[in-house]
């Protein structure tokens, strides 16, 4: 009888089953693949392909686990000619969307799992691994389905009532969510686990909870669970928090109150978000400013952020005096928020009594504390349009307005009085009790900080030096004094003082990197670099720790850096480094999709998902971009930027030879790199950490070569759609659709940043600069340069473009604290449309002088260079 061709092996695939022994060792091959032990699989693998080199699964399979051990490009070519050789298999779908989800390609992976479904329409594990790719890229409506077909399949798990539970949450059906949990509940025995006392029930409990004060019209239902399922929480603050909510939602403000001093006895004292809600019990606010209060953070209250009259300021403190005040005594809330209520003499004794306290501790924030009490009432909106609330206070910033608040005024005078009374007595004024000479010092560190919050750099420096004097091994001294030099525009002088003090304490590693931070500043890369790595326990190559530490700040620093340097290679490498870790961020909630809900911790997993849908708004991420923009619209503008680094060799000035000698010299560089970054494999193929990572493109010129325009407007565009709230992203739109001749895309980007702040500089100079050079020619369609020409004119408030310049320039000169930036900018249109001479432009940076807002040490810069550009050499001197 003739053998038969494996090839031809009617059993090889195409759905047909394998024989017996090879079933096996298929079998084998899956349970090596998910115990990771890669070497075994391969070889059973190849074992199976010896005799059937065309079996689909098993080539796909193999180029899985070739996948797992790095050998991506041969994974992709095996798994494919499985896919090729076996297109009826969903374990060949089922793998190559596996391999698509390795290489972060969710759509295709998608697509692959749902072709493996329709083949096996029941498979379980295809359709879990579906749901977490549904809920990873946000299709919740195809999530909620999917979660439902498996509870079908499987009813008779906790996790598949959860997880469809949540679906029904995260796709808006909040009533369907509560009644997948009660379903759930209601096939459970009485007795069981899952309905006593325990972490799991707890979480439920609350979730439910959450969902139903989610819901329109449900609180009086949701604070009516509550009571219910009080014996099953195990979280009793977060019970009475929710509570508490609840009750002032409704407006059961006396029943909020207690609540509310239920949590403070519970030990959450110091809670600002706790002493918001008791404000508004006390206050009966509305529903609306509760919603809202409650929803501030850090330092903020009622009393710092919403309008309140001299009545409503009694009933609070007396309300913090009478009642939170004989309770806790020692809370350094409870006698820090009064402050923000009081007024006149009264003001100034707890005032007096709050610097004393925190004086005799030696607090070196104190200054920071107290300035934010510089509060000024402001027209704004809380973001929320259905909202009533209108006014509310703002920080004063700027020193010109920090120098003339009244509490500035009130804290400068009570420092000066104990100054005085402690350099004389070593008392305090108006007390017999001698205070210890640490009093001093931190009196006189607390009256150097308020010279710099009013910018009073030089006061401020003297006393420092007397802070020296008295106590030289004080590390905060040297912060403050290196904060100082750098606020005058000595930024060297203030990183060598910042690492003076930093070896006053080597194990400090605040101080540490903030001397990073300030060498940075400095353009001291190297030195930053050998600072901040006293802090890292690897030894290898520092920058990719630091990547692999995913230290934001630091990268952002050294972006900045190499972009002031004009090292612009390097600067978009370091901020292409942060937009990895955002990636990375976005990635690593893949982990917690199945692990939150078998664990049923689905409160803090949709916070964790709602945070993940704005993580492209943060404000580190904001920076990043912003940097990458403005560096790819400088290469934009100056194309010879991005030419080849210095130091790479230029071989079109060398000889044969040299260049022979200089590649072989490079050769042997790269292969001594790549021997040290070889490490063995372990018994499962897999290599140990202490790999080596090869940096082939150092100097980022790879990011030089590609197209600046295209770059700058992918960023501005996910900018646009993650963080519009901001001036500065439609600013950046702006320059870039500019650039690009997008005129509509500019006109629609200048009337964004109009709403947010029509006030602003930068949007100023932009509306002149569309206005004066923007002219659509006559390729534009007539409707297109119609709807320029009159929004245009809107823009301008309906004047030409040289009656809207001198209207800005009457502006500043009759407010006399009009900042230096809006002068420099207002002074350079004027020159730049002919609508005043540079005369007229040096009289009006020159008005106010450098009493004004905003009059930092790189506006003067700026503005000394502008009158060296008109020829204006008398107005620098006078400046």
């Amino acid at each position: 009888m003739a053998s038969i061709d494996p090839n031809k092996n009617p059993q090889t695939g195409m759905g047909r089953p394998l024989p017996k022994k090879e079933a096996d060792l298929f079998k084998s091959v899956i349970k090596f693949y998910e115990t990771k032990m890669y070497k075994k699989g391969l070889k059973s693998a190849e074992a199976i392909l010896k005799k059937f080199p065309n079996h689909g699964e098993t080539l796909a399979m193999k180029g899985l686990i070739l996948n797992c051990i790095g050998r991506r490009a041969e994974a992709h070519e095996l798994v494919k000619l499985g896919l090729t050789n076996d297109m009826r298999s969903h374990v060949c779908w089922h793998v190559y969307g596996l391999l698509h989800r390795s290489d972060r390609n969710y759509n295709e992976a998608i697509k692959a799992y749902k072709q493996a479904l329709r083949i096996d329409t029941d498979n379980l594990q295809i359709l879990r691994d579906l749901s977490l790719l549904q809920i990873q890229m946000r299709d919740l409506s195809g999530f909620a389905l999917t979660r439902h077909t498996i509870l079908n399949l499987k009813p008779n798990q906790s996790l598949h009532w959860l997880a469809f539970a949540l679906a029904k949450h995260l796709t808006g059906d909040n009533e369907g969510a509560v009644s997948v949990i009660d379903c759930y509940l209601n096939t459970l025995d009485a007795n069981c686990r899952e309905k006593q006392r325990g972490f799991e029930s707890s979480e439920l409990a609350l979730y439910r909870f959450e969902i139903l004060l989610e819901t329109p019209n449900m609180e009086q239902a949701a604070l009516n669970y509550l009571e219910k399922c009080k014996d099953l929480v195990v979280d009793i603050t977060s019970w009475k928090f929710a509570r508490a909510r609840c009750q002032l939602t409704m407006g059961y403000h006396e029943d909020a109150r207690q609540s509310f001093l239920s949590l403070f006895r519970r030990g959450s004292i110091e809670d600002y978000r706790v002493h918001s809600g008791y404000m508004c019990a006390i206050l009966h606010l509305d529903k609306d400013m509760c919603e809202y209060s409650l929803k501030l953070r850090g330092g903020n209250t009622v009393a710092t952020t919403l309008p309140l009259n001299a009545g409503q300021r009694k009933i609070l403190l007396d309300a913090y005096t009478n009642e939170l005040g004989a309770i806790f005594p020692s809370s350094a809330a409870v006698a820090r928020i009064p402050l923000t209520l009081m007024e006149g003499e009264e003001l100034r004794q707890s005032m007096d009594k709050y610097c004393r306290q925190n004086l005799t501790r030696g607090v070196p924030s104190l200054a920071q504390d107290l300035r934010s009490l510089l509060l000024v009432r402001c027209d704004t909106t809380n973001g929320d349009k259905t909202s009533s609330i209108k006014k509310c206070y703002a920080a004063v910033k700027d020193p010109v307005d920090v120098k003339q608040h009244p509490v500035t005024l009130l804290i400068t005078e009570l420092s000066d009085s104990y100054l005085q009374s402690l350099i004389s007595k070593n008392t305090f004024p108006g007390s017999d009790i001698e205070e210890s000479p640490s009093t001093l010092l931190w009196t006189m560190y607390f009256r150097a900080k308020l010279h710099a919050l009013c910018g009073e750099f030089e006061e401020g420096l003297e006393w420092v030096e007397k802070c020296i004097d008295h106590t030289p091994t004080c590390v905060d001294i040297y912060e403050l004094k290196g904060r100082l030099l750098k606020l005058s525009g000595d930024i060297d002088e203030a990183a060598d003082c910042l690492d003076y003090g930093r070896n006053l304490d080597l194990q400090d590693r605040y101080i540490n990197n903030k001397t990073a931070k300030y060498l940075l500043r400095a353009n001291k890369e190297t030195v930053a670099l050998e600072r901040i790595s006293l802090f890292t326990k690897d030894e290898g190559n520092l920058d990719q720790h630091l990547f692999s530490m995913q230290c934001i700040w630091y990268e952002l620093e050294v972006a900045a850096c190499y972009a002031r340097r004009g090292e612009w290679g390097k600067a978009l490498k370091k901020y292409t480094a942060v937009e990895k870790h955002f990636d990375d961020f976005h990635e690593d909630q893949f982990d917690f999709h199945s692990y939150c809900i078998r664990k049923v911790t689905l409160r803090a997993y949709v916070d964790v998902l709602r945070f993940e849908d704005k993580i492209w708004g943060h404000i580190f991420y904001r920076k990043a971009a912003e940097g990458l923009v403005k560096s790819y619209l400088y290469l934009h503008d100056n194309p010879s930027a991005a030419s080849v680094n210095a130091d790479e060799p230029k071989y079109s000035e060398m000889t044969a030879a040299e260049r022979k000698k200089v590649k072989a010299a490079a050769r042997r560089k790269k292969k001594s790199a790549e021997k040290e970054s070889q490490v063995k494999e372990g018994a499962d193929g897999q290599s140990t950490n202490n790999s080596v990572v090869i940096d082939e493109d150092p100097a980022g010129e790879l990011f030089l070569k590609r197209d600046p325009l295209e770059e700058a407007n992918k960023y501005t565009n996910t900018l646009v759609n993650n963080a519009p709230d901001s001036l500065s992203t439609w600013i950046l739109r702006y320059d870039v659709a500019i650039r690009r001749k997008k005129l509509l895309m500019a006109l629609q980007a200048l009337y964004k940043a109009k709403a947010i702040e029509p006030n602003n500089t930068l949007l100023f100079t932009r509306i002149v600069d569309f206005a004066s050079k923007c002219f659509p020619d006559d390729s534009c369609p007539l409707s297109v340069r119609e709807v320029i020409s009159s929004q245009t004119k809107s823009l301008l408030g309906g004047k030409t473009v040289l009656e809207f310049v001198c209207e800005a320039r009457n502006r500043a000169l009759e407010d006399a604290k009009c900042s230096l930036d809006t002068r420099l900018a207002i002074a350079k249109t004027l020159v730049s449309t002919g609508a005043g001479a540079p005369a007229d432009a040096s009289v009006l940076v020159l008005d106010g002088g450098v009493h004004v807002r905003n009059a930092t040490v790189d506006n003067c810069k700026e503005a000394l260079n502008y009158f060296s550009d008109l020829g204006l050499e008398e107005e620098k001197s006078k400046w």
